[in-house]
This record gives structure tokens, sequence and C-alpha cells, in this order.
């Protein structure tokens, strides 16, 4: 079985039966991502019943040898089973298998930002994201929630003023617009795409529009959602923000055509 799935991920015609028994048992293939091939492999294993609710997986150790990869990308496969819920672990005692294994989960791993397609579909989801949220804050919006969003807006120019990338003003002007939203799920969601991709992708917008003279362009759609907002006015806040990540993944290529 382990053979079968090598030869699928290398994409080439399956090895003669010989070669494939010739294989270490489990060995995993030198993908891309050693560690997110490694937790789908763990991942199937428990969920099929292999491993018990409770039971102990082996020790590091034995799955680097097991599965052919070092400890370091065990570990990493074991930190991403243990975000999905999966699994617990206790100091020095090592994984477990969680009690709640029906606990839905969701996780996106990116693993070309260089790749069209998938910065498009990243891009599509913030926008569902991002406009509705944005819409939803120019109506349901606080006094002080307006003047919080404000604060970041010009905290953003200063960041410009004074020739910075005001990226880490950018992600704290979105974030006070998803909180004006008044919905605590487009915030764990926002939240959750913040660690993922946004950063990469804001930072990027950021080094392409301070290299080619674009920062105030990028300042002035960043004005236009706040006015939207600031007027109550759902329709132009969304457009104001579908706008801007549409602008955005438009420096997203420059910057990647580039190489960075």
């Amino acid at each position: 079985m382990a053979a079968d799935l090598s030869s699928n991920a290398r994409g080439g015609a399956a090895r003669p039966r010989a070669a494939r028994e010739a294989d270490p048992p489990g060995l995993l293939d030198r993908a891309p991502s050693l560690a997110a091939t490694l937790a789908q492999r763990l991942r199937g294993e428990i969920l099929s019943g292999r491993f018990a609710v409770g039971d102990r997986l082996p020790t590091e150790q034995a799955m680097a040898a097991s599965y052919g990869v070092s400890r370091p990308i065990v570990r990493e496969a074991i930190g991403r089973l243990k975000h999905d819920g999966l699994v617990t672990t206790r100091q020095g005692a090592g994984a477990f298998v969680a009690e709640r294994r029906d606990v839905a989960s969701f996780r996106l791993d990116v693993t070309d930002f260089g790749n069209a397609a998938e910065i498009r579909n990243i891009v599509e989801l913030l926008m569902a994201v991002e406009s509705a949220a944005t819409g939803h804050a120019a109506i349901r919006r606080s006094t002080a929630e307006l003047a919080s969003i404000e604060d970041r807006l010009r905290a953003m120019q200063a960041a410009i003023d004074r020739g910075e990338t005001g990226v880490d003003e950018d992600v704290a002007f979105h974030r006070a617009i998803i909180e004006a939203s008044g919905n605590p799920f487009f915030r764990d969601l926002s939240e959750f795409l913040d660690r993922r991709v946004r950063t990469f992708i804001r930072a990027a917008r950021a080094n392409t529009a301070r290299r080619h003279g674009l920062t105030q362009v990028v300042q002035r759609e960043h004005e236009a959602i706040f006015e939207a907002i600031a007027a109550g006015d759902a329709a132009a806040a969304r457009q104001a923000a579908e706008n801007h990540l549409v602008q955005a993944a438009n420096r997203l290529a420059v910057y990647l055509s580039r190489g960075g």
C-alpha cells in the first residue's frame, strides 16, 4: 500500500512488484511537503480506527524510522494533527489520539504562492469573507468602532509618510473592520486566514507598492472603504472591499512575476 502511494506521489508508472516489495514498509517518498504527507497518512490511520481513542502514538524516533523522515518533520505533522483536534500531547508522555475525533476542522494548506490558480482561489475566498464583513460593518458599526477604524487608517498614512510598508497597520485596519461586522465567525475565520495567507499577500503587495510608487494608490483604496463604512452604505462598502482585493491580487501577480 505504501509503495503504491509513493508511485502515485511521483505521478509516474508503477514499478515492478519485486521492486515495490523491496522498499522499507511505509516509507514516504520525498515529496515537497513531507509533514503534510505524513499528517495525512496518520490522519487516515486514526480515522480508520488503527489508532483508537486514547491510544498513544509511536514515538517521534519510531515514526521517523518507519516513514523515513526526520524527527522535526514528525513533530510538524503531529502539530498539524493537534491543530485539527485529532491528537493531544502530554509533556514527557508523547502524543495520544484525542477523545473527540468527530470534531470537524478546517485546514488551508497553500503550497505554492506562485501558482496563479491557487492565488485566484485564495483571493476569491478572501473576497467572499471581507466584502461581506465590510458590508455588515457599514450598517452595524458603533461610533467607537468607526473611530477605531479611522485611527488605523491614519496610522497607515503615518507609516507611509515615514517611508514604511505599513503592513502591520494594514492588518490592524482590516481587523477593526471585521470586529465592527458584529459577527464573531467572521472574526474567527479572518484570524485563521491571517495566520495562513493574508500576511504574505499584504507583504507582497506592500513591497510592490513601495517599489512602483503605488503606496498612495493602495491608501486611497483603504480610504474608499472607510468612507463607505462611515456613510453607512453597505453596497458601496462591499464594492470598495472587493475592488481593493482585486487590485491587491494584481499587485501580488506583479510581485511574484519579479521574483519578490
